[in-house]
């Protein structure tokens, strides 16, 4: 189900997804087109996060609370948008050849999370689900991210494919049938023939595919 959400994230307008990068960092990624550096961009936006989480909770202060759950939100969602890149790479047929580095800081991320998830704060009721999704999210996306990368890329054709079905149950019967046409018409346009026509051959009539039309035989003189 997770896997499913990021592809649909992935078809957000790209300011819905960026709400939780400052403008700043929206402006490094967008000089940033490779997959792995901007990979390496995500990944210090979480550190800096996990950072601040860590200043936070070693001070009791009085509406700490709103900022913790706001900086939680912020760590989970950026763990998405590492996912959603590592899929859009396979999608586009740019994978990361390793992610051995991706999932170390990862787990050095996750190790914190859980630190401080292990701490008995007055405020905790206030950030606690926050908490919890952002540890969740990590696990998933660790677990993802030491998976085989074949493994990986068909587990991306495979969202995308039932996202597709999703779309298509949607659709009204005549709209349906309209996209049914539609991709007819272009399988024909790619091997050459115009829909609702028979592909050109040099074959003549009652000849079969493989076989070579004998020469008729030399008159009798």
């Amino acid at each position: 189900m997770r896997s499913l959400f990021l592809l649909v994230l992935a078809c957000l307008p790209a300011v819905a997804q960026r709400d939780f990068l400052t403008p700043d960092e929206v402006e490094q990624l967008r000089l940033v087109q490779e997959p792995e550096p901007r990979l390496q961009l995500y990944l210090k936006f979480a550190r800096q996060r996990v950072d601040m989480l860590e200043h936070l909770f070693a001070r009791r202060r009085i509406g700490r609370s709103g900022l913790i759950h706001d900086t939680l939100e912020q760590v989970t969602q950026i763990m998405e948008a590492i996912d959603m890149n590592i899929d859009d790479a396979i999608r586009r047929q740019k994978p990361i050849e390793k992610l051995d580095g991706v999932v170390a800081a990862q787990k050095e991320l996750l190790a914190k999370l859980e630190s401080m998830a292990a701490k008995e704060e007055p405020d905790r009721a206030r950030y606690q689900f926050a908490l919890e999704q952002a540890v969740e999210t990590l696990r998933d996306s660790i677990e993802m991210n030491e998976q085989d990368l074949k493994e990986r890329t068909l587990s991306v054709q495979d969202k995308e494919k039932a996202l597709r079905q999703e779309r298509e149950e949607l659709l009204s019967p005549g709209r349906r049938e309209e996209l049914e046409k539609e991709r007819k018409r272009i399988e024909s346009e790619k091997q050459g023939v115009a829909p609702g026509k028979k592909k050109p051959t040099l074959l003549k009539p009652g000849e079969k595919p493989g076989r070579i039309a004998q020469p008729p035989p030399p008159a009798k003189k």
